[in-house]
């Protein structure tokens, strides 16, 4: 694993600097360390907090922020202790309540205006929350915990949270587990994402991402039908037609069996690596369609 994360972090600029929209770099301090939060939209709009999957950082959002941030303020996070611009504070990040007592901290930055310069306390109350595969696994356990705060849910290919993951992903992603390298991780993407074209500049960052230092990725239980029976949260979940992560349909039928108050909808031709950047507009549009309703 590279120890020096000079190019990675150049590469992440790139990508940043190429998004379509102005943005705002933010960086908000927590007892777990700085976590870096990529904010665009009207500061007066309600705030939609993007979690990306793992190893994707929020670089990864780049086909869906302009869409997203016309009427909304987007808030783009990279999770500390992976791949990113946040920084590892004096207390690591090592279970499932410190995972979503950092994103509680995160979110007071974003509902009590830290983040946007002030603090006045009014505010809106609850966030919409939107998270894809890990990032969608996060979503929803810290709605489940804390539903108070989250106005609604948007889990994009979530992994972990309805069904597990089919066995040929994970025995791909063994040597990738064993010895990160930015040869294993394109040619892992390229795998899942059945040989799609890829941004270039995203997929440098994503090869450069899986030797970036980083700390023991938190992995929590998958909740438990109790659980989701008693969500209060109104969720989409958008499924890949062609993710090979897991069965969607069988996702999709849990989805529906379990979680009160879910819509769902499986997008053909999507790859469960490529959510956020394929066919983007399609998902966006379906995004806002369900944030937009009463």
């Amino acid at each position: 694993m590279a120890e020096d994360p000079t190019r990675f972090l150049a590469a992440y600029d790139a990508v940043l600097d190429h998004w379509p929209v102005p943005v705002d770099r933010m960086d908000l301090a927590s007892v777990y360390g700085t976590t870096r939060v990529i904010a665009c939209g009207p500061v007066d709009g309600e705030p939609l907090v993007l979690l990306h999957g793992g190893g994707a950082t929020s670089a990864v959002w780049f086909a869906n922020v302009a869409d997203l941030s016309r009427t909304r303020r987007v808030y783009a996070v990279d999770r500390i202790g992976e791949a990113g611009r946040s920084l590892r504070g004096g207390r690591p990040v090592r279970s499932v309540d410190d995972l979503l007592d950092w994103l509680d901290g995160v979110l007071d930055g974003v509902l009590d205006g830290v983040l946007d310069g002030g603090l006045d306390g009014s505010g809106p109350s609850r966030v919409d929350l939107c998270g894809h595969s890990y990032g969608g696994w996060i979503a929803l356990t810290y709605a489940l915990r804390t539903p108070q705060r989250v106005r609604k849910l948007a889990l994009l290919d979530p992994t972990q949270c309805f069904a597990g993951y089919r066995a040929e992903y994970l025995l791909r992603a063994l040597p990738l587990l064993i010895r990160a390298t930015s040869r294993r991780a394109r040619a892992f993407l390229a795998w899942e994402t059945h040989g799609a074209e890829v941004d270039p500049a995203w997929l440098e960052l994503y090869g450069l991402a899986a030797e970036f230092p980083r700390t023991k990725v938190v992995v929590g239980k998958r909740p438990t039908s109790r659980q989701l029976g008693s969500s209060t949260t109104p969720t989409l979940v958008l499924l890949a037609g062609d993710s090979r992560a897991h069965d969607v349909r069988r996702v999709e039928a849990a989805a529906r069996l379990h979680l009160p108050h879910v819509e769902t909808a499986v997008l053909p031709g999507l790859s469960h690596h490529g959510v956020p950047f394929t066919r983007a507009a399609s998902l966006n549009s379906k995004v806002l369609d369900f944030l937009d309703k009463p």
